[in-house]
């Protein structure tokens, strides 16, 4: 029996299902790209698969509509891929676990990849029901958007003919986006030194864990902490009490999710330092609980011995000055919100997300997510972390950059949706602009005069083991799209 089955939409859910059964983190999207080119030649429509595995599929118009205007669905085949922490699951090979419980799917132990798998579910759910009436349909499906939207930066859209669009990669059912912020992924690079460790020193690792985390453009106005930033405040705390080295230290997967748990193997002279550590995490437990109280209030700061192994990895630590570099780098490196829109009350304009952390042989490796919806903010803010690279011997490369996508005043998609879901379930939809990234304003510079907004049914917790997606949400959802094709 299939987990969903008997879940409606039917063919919405099995759809779901059958993606979900496929690997498919950012950067591993070969078979779900293929299992879309199948379905495609299976139903003998036009396709066309780059060498990036984006996927464009013409789906013909029912019977009496060939003539009209094509209308253009979006989403992306990828997902964030997400573990609990001491879960044994490789993401990469294993497909997902799904379960039901009430109202909402989940994915036993892992992220569920409803951001962005609902999408591509209605697009083929819709494919395969003749008893749709609709246009013609251009849908784009594209890889990579979760670690900087290559895919449709990259992707040639050329034999499009379409200009209206919904883009489905929006978590909140009756909330049409209409714009959203840029970004681009800054990877900043610090040169480190190393020295043998010494004999007489006891290794112990240094975790930060139990954090709410999230999506680092949804979630980041909700005042949640991030792991790396709070081990930097643990290191620094240690470093004026007592003497240590650092081994190694490492925190977050993505630079777009907001890092639940980060580590570092530290080296302490002697039991005194060893006591002196456990002092200041306690009280760190203390006040960081007093300080997200209600938003992120389970926060742990813990350490444990571990076995001086004389291996490679474990026979060298960083110089006294390389250490400070870390911890001078993680103590002064901006995170989070930097300012709020002045024209639109409670959106966050700007921000940036450490999302990932990590040393190598020599040196420190940090990646961060920063967004803005106004393009000389967002340069700001990267000039802030080339400055403080710079003045601590590194350098900054960006990727994955992506412009902001503007609010269009005059649009027929947007006023048509809105009195279509009034009519559907009686009360006006939100329109609004988001600070998370959408695909959406790559996408019209590839398109001319596009005309869409950003829908999608109600999910909670993406970019977490926690993710949730609202099973009678989606059906609704579903209905109004069907509608909307109607024309």
């Amino acid at each position: 029996m299939r987990a969903l089955e008997g879940l409606q939409p039917e063919k919405v859910f099995y759809y779901f299902e059958e993606i979900s059964n496929i690997p498919r983190g950012s950067y591993h999207e070969k078979a779900i790209s293929d299992y879309l080119v199948k379905f495609a030649k299976d139903k003998g429509f036009t396709y066309y698969q780059d060498e990036l595995y984006n996927v464009v599929m013409m789906v013909p118009a029912s019977d009496g509509r060939e003539g009209e205007e094509p209308v253009i669905m979006q989403g992306h085949m990828d997902m964030v891929c997400e573990v609990r922490p001491g879960v044994s699951k490789d993401m990469e090979k294993e497909s997902l676990d799904l379960m039901v419980e009430g109202d909402y799917v989940y994915a036993k132990d892992t992220t569920l990849g409803g951001d962005d798998g609902i999408a591509v579910a209605y697009m083929l759910a819709i494919a395969d029901d003749t008893s749709i009436s609709h246009p013609p349909l251009e849908y784009i499906i594209t890889v990579s958007e979760e670690v900087g939207m290559e895919g449709a930066n990259g992707i040639d859209l050329s034999m499009l003919k379409g200009h209206a669009m919904l883009n489905v990669d929006s978590e909140d059912e009756g909330v049409f986006t209409t714009s959203c912020a840029g970004g681009v992924s800054v990877h900043v690079t610090i040169p480190l030194d190393r020295e043998d460790l010494s004999d007489d020193v006891s290794l112990v690792e240094l975790s930060v864990s139990d954090l709410v985390g999230g999506h680092s453009g949804c979630e980041i106005d909700k005042g949640r902490a991030n792991a790396n930033k709070i081990l930097g405040r643990a290191l620094y705390e240690l470093s004026e009490k007592v003497d240590f080295c650092i081994v190694g230290l490492w925190g977050g997967k993505k630079d777009n999710a907001i890092p639940i748990q980060a580590n570092a193997i530290i080296g302490l002279s002697d039991d005194n330092a060893i006591n002196t550590l456990e002092d200041i995490l306690e009280k760190l437990n203390q006040e960081l609980k007093k300080e997200y109280l209600k938003v992120d209030e389970n926060i742990t700061l813990f350490s444990k011995r571990i076995a001086n192994i004389k291996s490679d990895a474990m026979s060298k630590a960083f110089t006294e000055s390389s250490r400070d570099k870390i911890i001078t780098y993680l103590m002064c490196v901006p995170n989070g919100i930097q300012n709020m829109s002045m024209s639109v009350p409670g959106l966050v304009e700007t921000s940036l997300n450490l999302g990932i952390l990590e040393t190598k042989e020599n040196h420190l490796f940090a990646q961060h997510s920063v967004r803005s919806s106004v393009s000389t903010r967002k340069e700001y803010v990267v000039k802030q972390l080339q400055s403080l690279a710079i003045a601590l011997g590194g350098k900054v490369e960006c990727k994955g950059d992506y412009p902001a996508w503007e609010y269009r005043e005059d649009s027929k998609v947007r006023d048509r949706a809105v009195l279509l879901w009034k009519q559907m379930y009686g009360k006006e939809p939100v329109v609004e602009g988001i600070h998370a990234g959408l695909e959406c304003g790559l996408l019209a510079a590839k398109i001319k005069n596009l005309d869409c907004i950003s829908i999608g049914p109600d999910m909670n917790d993406i970019h977490t083991y926690n993710e949730r997606l609202s099973i009678s949400s989606t059906k609704r959802v579903y209905d109004f799209i069907v509608e909307f094709l109607k024309g």
